[in-house]
Parts: structure tokens; C-alpha cells; sequence
């Protein structure tokens, strides 16, 4: 299974949107391997959003991102990355199809609410970069068999 990671932005803490958005994480079957609040710096927004900083927008993001504290998850899943940015939506909320975070649950481009890892690669280094190996707990919840097919487990 692969982890992903997931960043509930400053626009979703202070709407109080964390626990309709982590309910639709485990409706849906992921696993909650991890999971804090911290509030972000700009060194560490520097180090995330790299090919953003020579952008003229990126005070904005530095504003925005440390606002308030976040919540950083690690999710994990059969194709976690790409199914967990699929219910993500696209960036800009406006766009978003209803029925995803952004589209249900914000306007914006850029308080669009939510981070999700973009690929396998970048989410084990987001991951790295936001959490302590010991903070990301390896285990399967017993109801596993109701959300995957024997199969698709392997």
C-alpha cells in the first residue's frame, strides 16, 4: 500500500472543516497513520512549495499557509496518491467537481483548504519533511477486508 501526505491548510482549521474532511478520509477507506497539528514556518514552506518561491505570489502562500496552525496526515491505501488526489480536487475550488473536498468545501485557488502529495516520489519526501519515522504508526485496521478485495491486497 502506499502513503501519502495530506496538509489540512489554514482556510479548512479555521472554517472548522477537520472533521467532516476526516470523516470523508475514512468513509472512503483510508488509513490514518499519522496525523499532529503544527503551525508551519517559512523555512519549511520555502523547502515545500521550492518551485513556487521565485513566484511573485509566494508571500501570499507564506501568509496563507501560516495563518493558523494545519494538520498534517499520513494516509495510506491501495494507490493512495492518486485516488487520495482525486477526492482532492483540482486546485482552484471554483473548478473543483462537486462531489471532491475543494469542490464541496471551498472558492478559492488558493484557500482551497487542502494539500495532497502530487506523486509517490514527492510524498515520501513530504512525508520525511513533516514527520519523525516514529510519529507514522505501520498498521491495518481489522475491517480492512470490507474496503479492499483479497486481491487487491498483495
Amino acid at each position: 500500500m502506499e502513503q501519502t501526505l495530506v496538509i489540512l491548510k489554514p482556510s479548512a482549521v479555521e472554517r472548522r472543516l477537520i472533521g467532516k474532511i476526516i470523516s470523508r478520509i475514512e468513509d472512503r477507506g483510508f488509513i490514518i497513520t499519522g496525523m499532529k497539528m503544527m503551525q508551519l514556518d517559512e523555512n519549511i514552506l520555502r523547502e515545500h512549495y521550492a518551485h513556487l518561491v521565485d513566484k511573485p505570489f509566494f508571500p501570499s502562500i507564506v501568509e496563507s499557509m501560516t495563518a493558523s496552525p494545519v494538520i498534517v496526515m499520513c494516509l495510506k491505501g491501495v494507490e493512495a496518491v492518486s485516488v487520495f488526489r482525486t477526492m482532492t480536487g483540482v486546485t482552484n475550488g471554483r473548478n473543483a467537481a462537486p462531489g471532491t473536498l475543494r469542490g464541496d468545501f471551498c472558492l478559492s485557488g488558493q484557500a482551497n483548504i487542502i494539500h495532497a502529495s502530487d506523486s509517490v516520489e514527492n510524498a515520501i519526501l513530504e512525508l520525511n519533511r513533516f514527520f519523525k519515522p516514529e510519529e507514522i504508526f505501520d498498521y491495518t485496521p481489522s475491517n480492512i477486508s470490507f474496503f479492499y478485495g483479497d486481491d487487491e491486497l498483495k
